[in-house]
Protein backbone atom coordinates (compact mmCIF):
# COMPACT_ATOMS: atom_id res chain seq x y z
CA UNK A 1 0.00 0.00 0.00
CA UNK A 2 1.46 3.34 -1.13
CA UNK A 3 2.52 5.25 1.87
CA UNK A 4 -0.25 8.13 1.54
CA UNK A 5 -2.60 5.60 1.31
CA UNK A 6 -1.81 3.62 4.53
CA UNK A 7 -1.73 7.06 6.50
CA UNK A 8 -5.03 7.72 5.22
CA UNK A 9 -6.29 4.25 6.32
CA UNK A 10 -4.64 4.18 9.26
CA UNK A 11 -6.52 7.21 10.29
CA UNK A 12 -9.76 7.91 7.68
CA UNK A 13 -12.09 8.58 11.22
CA UNK A 14 -11.16 12.26 11.29
CA UNK A 15 -13.17 12.83 8.70
CA UNK A 16 -15.62 9.80 7.94
CA UNK A 17 -17.15 10.57 11.75
CA UNK A 18 -18.17 13.48 13.71
CA UNK A 19 -14.78 15.13 15.98
CA UNK A 20 -16.43 14.57 18.81
CA UNK A 21 -16.46 10.70 18.09
CA UNK A 22 -12.14 10.64 17.56
CA UNK A 23 -10.56 7.81 19.50
CA UNK A 24 -6.97 8.05 19.82
CA UNK A 25 -5.01 11.35 19.65
CA UNK A 26 -4.76 12.53 16.47
CA UNK A 27 -0.97 14.02 15.52
CA UNK A 28 -1.95 17.03 13.42
CA UNK A 29 1.72 18.34 11.13
CA UNK A 30 2.49 21.83 10.87
CA UNK A 31 2.97 22.63 7.03
CA UNK A 32 3.80 26.62 7.50
CA UNK A 33 4.11 27.64 3.69
CA UNK A 34 5.24 30.80 4.75
CA UNK A 35 8.70 32.97 4.69
CA UNK A 36 8.10 34.24 8.26
CA UNK A 37 6.61 31.59 10.86
CA UNK A 38 8.53 31.45 14.22
CA UNK A 39 9.72 28.18 13.49
CA UNK A 40 10.14 26.94 10.14
CA UNK A 41 9.26 30.47 8.13
CA UNK A 42 11.15 29.84 4.59
CA UNK A 43 11.57 25.79 4.46
CA UNK A 44 8.58 24.69 2.87
CA UNK A 45 7.99 27.68 0.13
CA UNK A 46 8.61 25.95 -2.92
CA UNK A 47 6.21 23.17 -3.53
CA UNK A 48 8.77 20.06 -4.02
CA UNK A 49 10.17 21.10 -0.33
CA UNK A 50 6.63 21.55 1.10
CA UNK A 51 6.08 17.60 0.02
CA UNK A 52 8.43 15.88 0.83
CA UNK A 53 7.61 17.11 4.64
CA UNK A 54 4.22 16.24 4.03
CA UNK A 55 5.46 13.09 2.91
CA UNK A 56 8.14 12.76 5.70
CA UNK A 57 5.07 13.51 8.09
CA UNK A 58 3.08 10.80 6.74
CA UNK A 59 5.79 8.31 7.22
CA UNK A 60 6.68 9.38 10.93
CA UNK A 61 2.46 8.87 11.85
CA UNK A 62 0.68 12.53 11.39
CA UNK A 63 -2.93 11.73 10.97
CA UNK A 64 -3.82 15.30 9.52
CA UNK A 65 -1.85 18.02 8.12
CA UNK A 66 -2.61 22.11 8.76
CA UNK A 67 -1.74 24.16 5.77
CA UNK A 68 -1.10 27.80 6.94
CA UNK A 69 -0.21 30.59 3.94
CA UNK A 70 0.01 33.29 7.21
CA UNK A 71 2.38 33.67 10.12
CA UNK A 72 0.35 34.63 12.90
CA UNK A 73 3.77 34.45 15.48
CA UNK A 74 3.99 37.80 17.64
CA UNK A 75 4.38 40.65 15.41
CA UNK A 76 3.46 39.11 12.48
CA UNK A 77 1.48 41.39 9.98
CA UNK A 78 -1.25 40.37 7.82
CA UNK A 79 -1.15 38.75 4.93
CA UNK A 80 -3.76 39.37 2.30
CA UNK A 81 -6.26 36.28 1.38
CA UNK A 82 -5.41 36.15 -2.27
CA UNK A 83 -1.39 35.91 -1.01
CA UNK A 84 -2.26 33.28 1.16
CA UNK A 85 -4.36 31.62 -1.82
CA UNK A 86 -1.43 31.43 -3.90
CA UNK A 87 0.66 29.79 -1.32
CA UNK A 88 -1.78 27.23 0.05
CA UNK A 89 -4.01 25.90 -3.07
CA UNK A 90 -1.38 24.70 -4.66
CA UNK A 91 0.30 22.59 -2.04
CA UNK A 92 -3.58 21.23 -0.70
CA UNK A 93 -4.00 19.72 -4.49
CA UNK A 94 -0.62 18.03 -4.24
CA UNK A 95 -1.52 16.63 -1.13
CA UNK A 96 -4.62 15.48 -2.56
CA UNK A 97 -2.51 14.24 -6.00
CA UNK A 98 -1.11 11.81 -3.17
CA UNK A 99 -4.08 10.38 -1.29
CA UNK A 100 -7.90 11.34 -1.99
CA UNK A 101 -9.03 11.24 1.41
CA UNK A 102 -6.06 12.25 3.91
CA UNK A 103 -7.23 15.08 6.26
CA UNK A 104 -6.26 18.58 5.38
CA UNK A 105 -6.36 21.44 7.76
CA UNK A 106 -6.15 24.96 6.51
CA UNK A 107 -4.55 27.37 9.26
CA UNK A 108 -6.03 30.69 8.04
CA UNK A 109 -8.41 33.80 8.98
CA UNK A 110 -10.06 34.59 6.31
CA UNK A 111 -13.29 32.88 4.67
CA UNK A 112 -12.23 33.22 1.38
CA UNK A 113 -8.79 31.43 2.18
CA UNK A 114 -11.14 28.64 3.99
CA UNK A 115 -13.79 28.77 0.92
CA UNK A 116 -10.93 28.25 -1.71
CA UNK A 117 -9.10 25.84 0.01
CA UNK A 118 -12.09 23.43 0.87
CA UNK A 119 -13.16 23.50 -2.64
CA UNK A 120 -9.07 22.09 -3.23
CA UNK A 121 -9.61 19.38 -1.21
CA UNK A 122 -9.09 20.97 2.76
CA UNK A 123 -11.27 18.89 5.64
CA UNK A 124 -10.80 20.93 8.47
CA UNK A 125 -10.56 24.46 9.11
CA UNK A 126 -7.93 26.38 11.93
CA UNK A 127 -9.02 29.51 12.68
CA UNK A 128 -7.04 31.25 15.27
CA UNK A 129 -9.55 34.05 15.87
CA UNK A 130 -12.26 31.51 16.17
CA UNK A 131 -14.17 33.73 13.86
CA UNK A 132 -13.78 37.00 15.06
CA UNK A 133 -11.49 38.74 12.08
CA UNK A 134 -14.00 37.38 9.28
CA UNK A 135 -17.70 37.88 9.95
CA UNK A 136 -18.16 35.03 7.11
CA UNK A 137 -15.74 32.25 8.37
CA UNK A 138 -18.59 30.42 10.79
CA UNK A 139 -20.75 30.16 8.14
CA UNK A 140 -18.63 29.17 5.80
CA UNK A 141 -17.84 26.35 7.78
CA UNK A 142 -21.49 25.98 8.28
CA UNK A 143 -22.58 26.19 4.87
CA UNK A 144 -19.46 23.15 3.87
CA UNK A 145 -20.44 21.58 6.70
CA UNK A 146 -16.57 21.11 7.64
CA UNK A 147 -15.57 20.90 11.22
CA UNK A 148 -13.82 24.22 12.45
CA UNK A 149 -11.30 24.82 15.02
CA UNK A 150 -12.58 28.12 17.28
CA UNK A 151 -9.24 29.34 19.10
CA UNK A 152 -8.76 31.92 22.11
CA UNK A 153 -6.51 34.77 21.06
CA UNK A 154 -6.41 37.55 23.49
CA UNK A 155 -6.14 40.67 20.86
CA UNK A 156 -4.45 39.95 17.45
CA UNK A 157 -0.90 38.81 16.24
CA UNK A 158 0.33 42.31 16.03
CA UNK A 159 0.16 42.69 19.32
CA UNK A 160 -0.62 39.99 20.83
CA UNK A 161 2.20 39.66 23.85
CA UNK A 162 3.16 43.77 23.86
CA UNK A 163 0.84 43.42 27.59
CA UNK A 164 -1.60 40.33 27.80
CA UNK A 165 -3.29 40.35 31.23
CA UNK A 166 -5.99 37.83 33.00
CA UNK A 167 -7.09 38.09 36.33
CA UNK A 168 -8.01 34.04 36.16
CA UNK A 169 -7.03 32.84 32.73
CA UNK A 170 -8.78 29.90 32.85
CA UNK A 171 -11.87 30.96 33.51
CA UNK A 172 -12.11 34.22 31.53
CA UNK A 173 -10.54 31.70 28.39
CA UNK A 174 -13.37 29.04 28.79
CA UNK A 175 -15.80 32.24 28.76
CA UNK A 176 -14.45 33.01 25.84
CA UNK A 177 -14.72 30.02 23.93
CA UNK A 178 -17.94 28.72 25.18
CA UNK A 179 -19.18 32.75 23.43
CA UNK A 180 -17.80 31.53 20.29
CA UNK A 181 -19.35 27.92 21.06
CA UNK A 182 -22.66 29.64 20.68
CA UNK A 183 -21.49 31.91 17.45
CA UNK A 184 -21.10 29.29 15.64
CA UNK A 185 -24.01 27.10 16.56
CA UNK A 186 -25.78 30.45 15.88
CA UNK A 187 -24.27 30.15 12.60
CA UNK A 188 -25.24 26.55 12.06
CA UNK A 189 -21.79 25.07 12.60
CA UNK A 190 -22.68 21.32 14.01
CA UNK A 191 -22.05 20.91 17.49
CA UNK A 192 -20.03 17.61 15.98
CA UNK A 193 -17.95 19.81 13.86
CA UNK A 194 -16.60 22.35 16.63
CA UNK A 195 -12.85 21.92 18.10
CA UNK A 196 -11.32 24.22 20.99
CA UNK A 197 -7.93 25.32 21.21
CA UNK A 198 -7.15 27.74 24.41
CA UNK A 199 -4.43 29.22 22.14
CA UNK A 200 -1.04 27.99 24.13
CA UNK A 201 1.31 31.75 23.47
CA UNK A 202 -1.58 33.52 21.65
CA UNK A 203 -2.14 36.53 23.72
CA UNK A 204 -0.65 34.87 26.85
CA UNK A 205 2.07 35.13 29.76
CA UNK A 206 4.12 32.37 30.48
CA UNK A 207 1.75 31.85 34.19
CA UNK A 208 -0.59 31.89 31.60
CA UNK A 209 0.44 29.06 29.42
CA UNK A 210 1.49 26.94 32.61
CA UNK A 211 -2.04 27.24 33.95
CA UNK A 212 -3.72 25.64 30.68
CA UNK A 213 -1.01 23.28 30.40
CA UNK A 214 -2.09 22.22 34.06
CA UNK A 215 -5.82 22.85 33.73
CA UNK A 216 -6.41 20.78 29.98
CA UNK A 217 -9.29 19.05 31.65
CA UNK A 218 -11.62 22.05 32.33
CA UNK A 219 -11.62 22.40 28.33
CA UNK A 220 -12.01 18.90 27.38
CA UNK A 221 -15.10 19.09 30.34
CA UNK A 222 -16.64 21.75 27.36
CA UNK A 223 -17.60 18.87 25.65
CA UNK A 224 -15.64 19.33 22.14
CA UNK A 225 -12.62 18.03 21.28
CA UNK A 226 -9.39 20.04 22.73
CA UNK A 227 -6.65 20.64 20.26
CA UNK A 228 -3.34 21.26 21.94
CA UNK A 229 -0.68 24.16 19.32
CA UNK A 230 2.16 24.34 22.35
CA UNK A 231 4.88 22.67 19.57
CA UNK A 232 8.44 24.59 20.11
CA UNK A 233 6.48 27.57 22.20
CA UNK A 234 9.01 30.16 23.44
CA UNK A 235 7.95 30.11 26.94
CA UNK A 236 9.12 26.39 26.98
CA UNK A 237 12.31 27.82 25.53
CA UNK A 238 12.33 30.60 28.33
CA UNK A 239 12.00 27.51 31.18
CA UNK A 240 14.53 25.25 29.56
CA UNK A 241 17.15 27.96 28.83
CA UNK A 242 16.82 27.13 24.72
CA UNK A 243 16.57 29.86 22.32
CA UNK A 244 16.38 28.06 19.09
CA UNK A 245 12.91 26.44 18.82
CA UNK A 246 14.19 23.30 17.35
CA UNK A 247 15.76 22.41 20.55
CA UNK A 248 12.54 22.29 21.87
CA UNK A 249 11.12 18.75 20.58
CA UNK A 250 10.90 16.59 23.74
CA UNK A 251 9.59 19.83 25.67
CA UNK A 252 7.06 19.63 23.24
CA UNK A 253 6.54 16.20 23.35
CA UNK A 254 6.08 16.40 27.87
CA UNK A 255 3.26 18.84 26.72
CA UNK A 256 1.94 16.30 24.35
CA UNK A 257 1.66 13.15 26.93
CA UNK A 258 0.33 15.83 29.14
CA UNK A 259 -2.45 16.91 26.87
CA UNK A 260 -3.33 13.30 26.23
CA UNK A 261 -3.67 11.91 29.98
CA UNK A 262 -6.02 15.61 30.35
CA UNK A 263 -8.26 14.16 27.36
CA UNK A 264 -6.75 16.53 24.62
CA UNK A 265 -7.37 15.14 21.40
CA UNK A 266 -5.69 16.87 18.68
CA UNK A 267 -2.10 17.74 18.80
CA UNK A 268 -0.50 20.33 16.73
CA UNK A 269 3.13 19.80 16.06
CA UNK A 270 6.01 20.33 14.18
CA UNK A 271 8.01 17.35 14.80
CA UNK A 272 5.55 14.13 14.08
CA UNK A 273 8.04 11.20 15.26
CA UNK A 274 8.67 12.34 19.07
CA UNK A 275 4.88 13.18 19.65
CA UNK A 276 3.57 10.23 17.78
CA UNK A 277 5.69 8.24 20.62
CA UNK A 278 4.44 10.55 23.22
CA UNK A 279 0.90 10.58 22.84
CA UNK A 280 0.59 6.54 22.45
CA UNK A 281 2.36 5.61 25.02
CA UNK A 282 0.46 8.19 27.11
CA UNK A 283 -2.62 6.68 25.36
CA UNK A 284 -1.79 3.48 26.49
CA UNK A 285 -1.49 4.62 30.21
CA UNK A 286 -4.57 6.37 29.92
CA UNK A 287 -6.45 3.32 28.63
CA UNK A 288 -4.74 1.07 31.64
CA UNK A 289 -6.43 3.68 34.29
Amino acid sequence: MPLADAAAARNSNVVAAPMSELLRPQIMGILNVTPDSFSDGGKYIDITEAISQVEKMLEEGADLIDVGGESTRPGSQPVAAEVQIKRVIPVIKAIRDLNSAFPISIDTRSSQVAAEAIQAGANIINDVSAGLDDAEMLAVAASCETPIVLMHMQGDPQTMQDNPYYEDAIAEIKLALQKRIEAAIKAGVKTGNIILDPGIGFGKRKQDNLSLLAHLDQFVDLGFPVLLGASRKRFMGNICNVNEPSELVTATAVTTALGVMAGVKIFRVHDIKANRQAADIAWALKQAQ
